[in-house]
Protein backbone atom coordinates (compact mmCIF):
# COMPACT_ATOMS: atom_id res chain seq x y z
CA UNK A 1 0.00 0.00 0.00
CA UNK A 2 1.53 3.20 -1.15
CA UNK A 3 1.19 6.50 0.92
CA UNK A 4 -0.94 9.00 -0.36
CA UNK A 5 -1.15 13.10 -0.44
CA UNK A 6 -4.59 13.68 0.23
CA UNK A 7 -6.23 16.31 1.58
CA UNK A 8 -8.95 16.71 3.72
CA UNK A 9 -12.01 18.55 4.56
CA UNK A 10 -12.66 17.30 7.80
CA UNK A 11 -15.89 17.92 9.62
CA UNK A 12 -15.16 18.81 13.06
CA UNK A 13 -18.26 17.83 14.35
CA UNK A 14 -17.53 14.06 13.68
CA UNK A 15 -15.11 11.66 15.03
CA UNK A 16 -11.81 11.55 13.58
CA UNK A 17 -12.72 7.45 12.89
CA UNK A 18 -15.27 9.15 9.85
CA UNK A 19 -12.31 10.12 8.57
CA UNK A 20 -10.57 7.36 8.20
CA UNK A 21 -13.64 4.95 7.38
CA UNK A 22 -14.08 7.46 4.32
CA UNK A 23 -10.75 6.85 3.11
CA UNK A 24 -11.20 3.19 3.37
CA UNK A 25 -13.97 3.09 1.32
CA UNK A 26 -12.66 5.19 -1.53
CA UNK A 27 -9.49 3.69 -1.37
CA UNK A 28 -11.22 0.27 -1.45
CA UNK A 29 -9.02 -1.15 1.24
CA UNK A 30 -9.87 -3.59 4.28
CA UNK A 31 -9.71 -3.09 7.47
CA UNK A 32 -7.48 -6.10 7.70
CA UNK A 33 -5.30 -4.34 5.20
CA UNK A 34 -5.17 -0.57 7.11
CA UNK A 35 -4.67 -2.94 10.50
CA UNK A 36 -1.60 -4.25 9.25
CA UNK A 37 0.08 -1.00 7.99
CA UNK A 38 -0.71 0.81 11.52
CA UNK A 39 0.89 -2.06 13.29
CA UNK A 40 -2.63 -2.94 15.00
CA UNK A 41 -5.47 -5.42 15.64
CA UNK A 42 -8.76 -5.16 13.64
CA UNK A 43 -10.16 -4.68 17.19
CA UNK A 44 -8.17 -1.87 17.65
CA UNK A 45 -8.81 0.25 14.60
CA UNK A 46 -12.60 -0.43 14.98
CA UNK A 47 -12.16 1.34 18.06
CA UNK A 48 -10.60 4.33 16.55
CA UNK A 49 -13.16 4.31 14.12
CA UNK A 50 -16.02 4.36 16.12
CA UNK A 51 -14.43 6.98 18.46
CA UNK A 52 -13.76 4.92 21.36
CA UNK A 53 -10.43 4.63 21.15
CA UNK A 54 -8.47 8.50 21.24
CA UNK A 55 -5.67 9.38 18.66
CA UNK A 56 -2.36 9.47 20.54
CA UNK A 57 0.49 11.10 19.09
CA UNK A 58 2.15 7.28 18.03
CA UNK A 59 -1.18 6.65 15.99
CA UNK A 60 -1.28 10.17 14.76
CA UNK A 61 1.68 9.87 13.04
CA UNK A 62 1.44 6.22 11.80
CA UNK A 63 -2.00 7.61 9.85
CA UNK A 64 0.00 10.34 8.51
CA UNK A 65 2.57 7.69 7.10
CA UNK A 66 -0.43 5.35 6.32
CA UNK A 67 -3.12 7.61 5.23
CA UNK A 68 -1.52 10.99 5.16
CA UNK A 69 -1.70 14.85 6.20
CA UNK A 70 0.35 15.94 9.13
CA UNK A 71 0.59 14.40 12.79
CA UNK A 72 -0.43 17.80 13.66
CA UNK A 73 -3.87 17.22 11.54
CA UNK A 74 -5.04 14.10 13.09
CA UNK A 75 -3.88 15.06 16.92
CA UNK A 76 -5.92 18.86 15.78
CA UNK A 77 -8.99 16.28 14.61
CA UNK A 78 -8.87 14.58 17.31
CA UNK A 79 -9.12 17.57 20.26
CA UNK A 80 -11.68 19.30 18.47
CA UNK A 81 -13.58 15.40 18.35
CA UNK A 82 -13.27 15.14 22.32
CA UNK A 83 -13.86 18.74 22.71
CA UNK A 84 -17.11 18.74 21.06
CA UNK A 85 -18.01 15.49 23.32
CA UNK A 86 -17.33 17.79 26.03
CA UNK A 87 -19.15 20.47 25.34
CA UNK A 88 -22.16 18.40 24.73
CA UNK A 89 -21.89 16.24 28.14
CA UNK A 90 -21.67 19.25 29.98
CA UNK A 91 -25.11 21.30 28.04
CA UNK A 92 -26.61 18.00 29.08
CA UNK A 93 -25.24 18.25 32.52
CA UNK A 94 -26.47 22.00 32.95
CA UNK A 95 -29.79 20.60 31.60
CA UNK A 96 -30.33 18.68 33.75
CA UNK A 97 -29.39 20.90 36.99
CA UNK A 98 -31.95 23.52 35.56
CA UNK A 99 -34.33 23.04 38.43
CA UNK A 100 -31.50 23.98 40.95
CA UNK A 101 -32.81 27.84 40.02
CA UNK A 102 -35.47 28.03 41.84
CA UNK A 103 -33.54 28.01 44.51
CA UNK A 104 -32.38 31.49 43.85
CA UNK A 105 -33.84 35.29 43.17
CA UNK A 106 -32.16 34.68 39.32
CA UNK A 107 -34.68 37.87 37.59
CA UNK A 108 -33.17 40.06 40.77
CA UNK A 109 -29.58 38.75 39.86
CA UNK A 110 -30.70 39.74 36.26
CA UNK A 111 -31.90 42.99 37.17
CA UNK A 112 -28.30 43.42 39.59
CA UNK A 113 -26.20 42.59 36.54
CA UNK A 114 -24.76 39.42 38.39
CA UNK A 115 -26.42 37.10 35.46
CA UNK A 116 -27.24 37.18 32.22
CA UNK A 117 -30.43 39.53 31.66
CA UNK A 118 -32.29 36.82 28.97
CA UNK A 119 -35.74 35.16 28.94
CA UNK A 120 -36.05 32.46 31.61
CA UNK A 121 -36.93 29.79 29.35
CA UNK A 122 -36.00 26.14 28.85
CA UNK A 123 -33.38 27.61 25.78
CA UNK A 124 -31.75 29.81 27.89
CA UNK A 125 -31.72 28.03 31.76
CA UNK A 126 -28.82 25.99 31.30
CA UNK A 127 -26.98 28.79 30.42
CA UNK A 128 -28.29 30.72 33.61
CA UNK A 129 -26.96 28.08 35.38
CA UNK A 130 -23.51 27.88 34.36
CA UNK A 131 -23.10 31.63 35.14
CA UNK A 132 -24.74 30.87 38.64
CA UNK A 133 -22.28 28.21 39.09
CA UNK A 134 -19.38 30.65 37.81
CA UNK A 135 -20.81 33.35 40.24
CA UNK A 136 -20.48 31.01 43.38
CA UNK A 137 -17.29 29.20 42.07
CA UNK A 138 -18.23 25.89 41.89
CA UNK A 139 -18.69 23.14 39.47
CA UNK A 140 -22.06 21.56 40.35
CA UNK A 141 -25.32 21.81 42.42
CA UNK A 142 -24.07 19.39 44.80
CA UNK A 143 -20.65 21.53 45.52
CA UNK A 144 -22.83 24.41 45.62
CA UNK A 145 -24.50 22.39 48.50
CA UNK A 146 -21.48 21.49 50.24
CA UNK A 147 -19.94 24.55 50.63
CA UNK A 148 -23.02 26.63 50.25
CA UNK A 149 -26.37 24.80 51.40
CA UNK A 150 -25.15 24.39 54.94
CA UNK A 151 -24.18 28.19 55.63
CA UNK A 152 -27.46 28.62 57.03
CA UNK A 153 -26.79 26.64 60.27
CA UNK A 154 -24.19 29.27 60.79
CA UNK A 155 -26.73 32.09 60.89
CA UNK A 156 -27.62 34.20 64.29
CA UNK A 157 -30.99 36.22 63.10
CA UNK A 158 -32.11 38.91 64.87
CA UNK A 159 -35.96 38.06 64.67
CA UNK A 160 -37.66 35.27 64.29
CA UNK A 161 -39.30 35.76 60.36
CA UNK A 162 -37.25 33.17 58.07
CA UNK A 163 -36.54 35.35 54.88
CA UNK A 164 -35.20 33.42 51.48
CA UNK A 165 -32.17 31.40 52.33
CA UNK A 166 -31.07 31.45 48.87
CA UNK A 167 -31.60 35.35 48.46
CA UNK A 168 -29.34 35.35 51.41
CA UNK A 169 -26.63 33.16 50.55
CA UNK A 170 -26.58 35.15 47.10
CA UNK A 171 -26.08 38.13 48.83
CA UNK A 172 -23.60 36.91 51.32
CA UNK A 173 -21.59 35.78 47.90
CA UNK A 174 -21.97 38.68 46.76
CA UNK A 175 -20.51 39.84 49.32
CA UNK A 176 -17.26 37.60 49.46
CA UNK A 177 -16.74 38.45 45.78
CA UNK A 178 -16.32 42.03 46.66
CA UNK A 179 -13.85 41.59 49.26
CA UNK A 180 -11.29 39.84 47.07
CA UNK A 181 -10.15 43.20 45.96
CA UNK A 182 -9.72 44.50 49.32
CA UNK A 183 -6.10 43.77 50.78
CA UNK A 184 -6.31 44.81 54.59
CA UNK A 185 -3.91 44.08 57.32
CA UNK A 186 -4.33 41.33 60.01
CA UNK A 187 -7.29 42.29 62.21
CA UNK A 188 -5.89 44.70 65.50
CA UNK A 189 -8.31 44.58 68.45
CA UNK A 190 -6.91 48.18 70.07
CA UNK A 191 -6.88 49.55 66.20
CA UNK A 192 -10.61 48.85 65.69
CA UNK A 193 -11.68 49.90 69.08
CA UNK A 194 -10.29 53.49 68.05
CA UNK A 195 -11.48 53.29 64.60
CA UNK A 196 -14.91 53.01 65.83
CA UNK A 197 -14.51 56.04 68.05
CA UNK A 198 -13.48 57.87 64.89
CA UNK A 199 -16.40 56.42 62.60
CA UNK A 200 -18.94 57.90 65.27
CA UNK A 201 -17.75 61.16 63.93
CA UNK A 202 -18.50 60.55 60.45
CA UNK A 203 -21.57 60.31 60.99
CA UNK A 204 -21.71 64.43 60.41
CA UNK A 205 -20.55 64.21 56.96
CA UNK A 206 -22.47 63.16 53.48
CA UNK A 207 -22.59 60.07 52.57
CA UNK A 208 -20.14 60.70 49.87
CA UNK A 209 -17.20 61.59 51.71
CA UNK A 210 -18.17 59.07 54.88
CA UNK A 211 -17.96 55.79 52.64
CA UNK A 212 -14.62 55.42 51.40
CA UNK A 213 -13.18 56.97 54.76
CA UNK A 214 -15.46 54.22 56.76
CA UNK A 215 -13.95 51.22 55.05
CA UNK A 216 -10.45 53.04 54.89
CA UNK A 217 -10.54 53.15 58.97
CA UNK A 218 -11.98 49.40 59.13
CA UNK A 219 -9.44 48.23 56.68
CA UNK A 220 -6.24 49.70 58.76
CA UNK A 221 -8.19 48.01 61.89
CA UNK A 222 -7.58 45.32 59.54
CA UNK A 223 -11.76 44.35 59.36
CA UNK A 224 -13.01 44.12 55.79
CA UNK A 225 -16.15 46.50 55.37
CA UNK A 226 -18.26 46.35 51.93
CA UNK A 227 -21.48 47.81 50.99
CA UNK A 228 -23.50 45.53 49.02
CA UNK A 229 -26.79 46.27 47.24
CA UNK A 230 -30.04 44.24 48.68
CA UNK A 231 -31.34 41.99 47.24
CA UNK A 232 -35.75 41.30 47.20
CA UNK A 233 -35.99 38.37 49.55
CA UNK A 234 -33.02 38.50 51.63
CA UNK A 235 -34.29 41.44 54.05
CA UNK A 236 -30.95 41.52 55.75
CA UNK A 237 -29.64 45.28 56.17
CA UNK A 238 -26.21 44.15 57.87
CA UNK A 239 -23.94 40.90 58.81
CA UNK A 240 -21.22 40.16 60.94
CA UNK A 241 -18.81 37.06 60.38
CA UNK A 242 -15.05 35.99 60.15
CA UNK A 243 -14.08 34.67 57.08
CA UNK A 244 -11.40 32.11 57.52
CA UNK A 245 -11.62 32.38 60.95
CA UNK A 246 -8.91 35.50 60.94
CA UNK A 247 -10.75 38.10 58.68
CA UNK A 248 -13.03 39.87 60.63
CA UNK A 249 -16.27 41.03 57.85
CA UNK A 250 -18.80 43.55 57.93
CA UNK A 251 -20.99 43.91 54.86
CA UNK A 252 -24.13 45.97 54.84
CA UNK A 253 -27.02 46.68 52.51
CA UNK A 254 -28.70 50.09 52.17
CA UNK A 255 -32.41 48.66 53.99
CA UNK A 256 -33.94 51.28 55.60
CA UNK A 257 -32.54 53.95 52.94
CA UNK A 258 -31.70 56.46 56.02
CA UNK A 259 -28.85 57.21 57.76
CA UNK A 260 -30.13 56.75 61.45
CA UNK A 261 -30.78 53.02 60.33
CA UNK A 262 -27.14 52.82 58.30
CA UNK A 263 -25.36 54.03 61.41
CA UNK A 264 -27.14 51.46 63.96
CA UNK A 265 -26.58 48.90 61.75
CA UNK A 266 -22.93 49.69 61.37
CA UNK A 267 -22.04 50.14 64.73
CA UNK A 268 -24.58 46.65 65.39
CA UNK A 269 -22.23 44.34 63.35
CA UNK A 270 -19.06 45.88 64.92
CA UNK A 271 -20.46 45.00 68.69
CA UNK A 272 -20.42 41.64 66.87
CA UNK A 273 -16.86 41.31 65.53
CA UNK A 274 -15.42 42.84 68.90
CA UNK A 275 -17.32 40.90 71.90
CA UNK A 276 -18.60 37.94 70.35
CA UNK A 277 -15.65 36.54 68.20
CA UNK A 278 -14.31 33.93 71.05
CA UNK A 279 -17.84 32.46 70.93
CA UNK A 280 -18.34 30.68 67.49
CA UNK A 281 -16.11 32.15 64.78
CA UNK A 282 -18.44 30.10 62.40
CA UNK A 283 -21.51 32.27 63.12
CA UNK A 284 -22.79 34.91 60.75
CA UNK A 285 -24.93 37.21 62.55
CA UNK A 286 -27.54 38.65 60.36
CA UNK A 287 -29.42 41.92 61.24
CA UNK A 288 -32.72 43.47 59.96
CA UNK A 289 -34.14 47.18 59.95
CA UNK A 290 -37.35 46.01 58.85
CA UNK A 291 -39.28 45.83 62.28
CA UNK A 292 -40.52 42.54 63.62
CA UNK A 293 -40.69 40.20 66.32
CA UNK A 294 -37.05 40.34 68.01
CA UNK A 295 -35.09 37.19 69.04
CA UNK A 296 -33.84 38.35 71.97
CA UNK A 297 -30.12 36.29 72.38
CA UNK A 298 -28.18 37.52 74.98
CA UNK A 299 -25.65 38.56 71.69
CA UNK A 300 -28.30 40.82 70.17
CA UNK A 301 -29.20 42.53 73.43
CA UNK A 302 -25.52 42.81 74.14
CA UNK A 303 -24.95 44.38 70.64
CA UNK A 304 -27.76 46.60 70.80
CA UNK A 305 -26.99 48.18 73.68
CA UNK A 306 -23.39 48.88 72.81
CA UNK A 307 -24.62 50.34 69.29
CA UNK A 308 -26.86 52.64 71.15
CA UNK A 309 -24.40 53.48 73.83
CA UNK A 310 -21.54 54.50 71.34
CA UNK A 311 -24.22 56.43 69.28
CA UNK A 312 -25.95 58.44 72.28
CA UNK A 313 -23.84 57.21 75.28
CA UNK A 314 -26.11 56.55 78.92
CA UNK A 315 -24.96 59.53 80.59
CA UNK A 316 -27.37 61.73 77.73
CA UNK A 317 -30.77 59.03 77.78
CA UNK A 318 -32.47 61.58 80.44
CA UNK A 319 -32.33 64.31 77.83
CA UNK A 320 -34.08 62.68 75.12
CA UNK A 321 -37.31 62.46 77.45
CA UNK A 322 -37.38 66.27 76.72
CA UNK A 323 -36.73 66.65 73.15
CA UNK A 324 -39.74 67.39 70.88
CA UNK A 325 -38.77 69.81 68.71
CA UNK A 326 -36.57 69.94 65.37
CA UNK A 327 -34.38 72.80 67.09
CA UNK A 328 -34.15 71.02 70.41
CA UNK A 329 -32.72 67.57 68.02
CA UNK A 330 -29.95 69.67 66.51
CA UNK A 331 -28.81 71.40 69.28
CA UNK A 332 -28.66 68.10 71.24
CA UNK A 333 -26.78 65.97 68.09
CA UNK A 334 -24.25 69.46 67.85
CA UNK A 335 -23.41 68.64 71.72
CA UNK A 336 -22.97 65.04 70.93
CA UNK A 337 -21.32 65.05 67.12
CA UNK A 338 -23.50 63.02 65.66
CA UNK A 339 -25.97 63.45 62.49
CA UNK A 340 -29.69 64.79 63.94
CA UNK A 341 -31.09 61.98 62.13
CA UNK A 342 -29.75 59.11 64.34
CA UNK A 343 -31.40 61.26 67.30
CA UNK A 344 -34.70 61.32 65.42
CA UNK A 345 -34.23 57.66 64.96
CA UNK A 346 -33.62 57.12 68.88
CA UNK A 347 -36.56 59.24 69.50
CA UNK A 348 -39.04 57.00 66.82
CA UNK A 349 -37.64 53.80 68.35
CA UNK A 350 -38.21 54.74 71.69
CA UNK A 351 -41.74 56.02 70.63
CA UNK A 352 -41.35 59.51 72.33
CA UNK A 353 -42.63 60.74 68.55
CA UNK A 354 -44.41 59.37 66.26
CA UNK A 355 -42.54 57.75 63.20
CA UNK A 356 -43.93 60.02 61.03
CA UNK A 357 -42.26 62.97 62.89
CA UNK A 358 -39.01 64.75 61.95
CA UNK A 359 -38.11 62.72 59.37
CA UNK A 360 -36.55 65.45 57.31
CA UNK A 361 -34.08 65.57 59.69
CA UNK A 362 -32.59 62.31 58.34
CA UNK A 363 -30.66 61.75 55.28
CA UNK A 364 -32.23 59.68 52.72
CA UNK A 365 -28.93 57.00 50.98
CA UNK A 366 -29.94 55.68 47.90
CA UNK A 367 -28.45 52.99 46.01
CA UNK A 368 -26.09 54.80 43.36
CA UNK A 369 -24.08 55.82 46.70
CA UNK A 370 -22.82 51.83 46.36
CA UNK A 371 -20.65 52.96 43.21
CA UNK A 372 -18.62 55.38 45.00
CA UNK A 373 -17.25 52.26 46.68
CA UNK A 374 -16.63 50.37 43.38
Amino acid sequence: MTNSNYTFDPDWVSPPGETIADLLEEKDWTEAELAKDLDCTIEDLRELINGKAAITKDTAAKLSRVLGSTEEFWLEREAQYRAALAKIAEAERLESWVDWLDEFPVKELQKAGQISDCRLDSRNKPRVVQELLQLFGVASPDQWRACYGNLAVSFRRSRTRQDNTGAIITWIRLGEIKVENLNCPQFNRAKFEEAVQKIRTLTVLPPEDFLPRLQQLCCQAGVLWVLVEKIPGAGVSGLARWLYHDRPLIQMSLYGKTNDRFWFTFFHEAAHILFHDKEDKDAIFLDYCEQGEQLESEQEREANEQARDWLIPAEYEAELSFIRYNKQVKAFADKLGIHPGIVVGRLQHEEKIAYKDMNGLKHKLTADLIQLLN
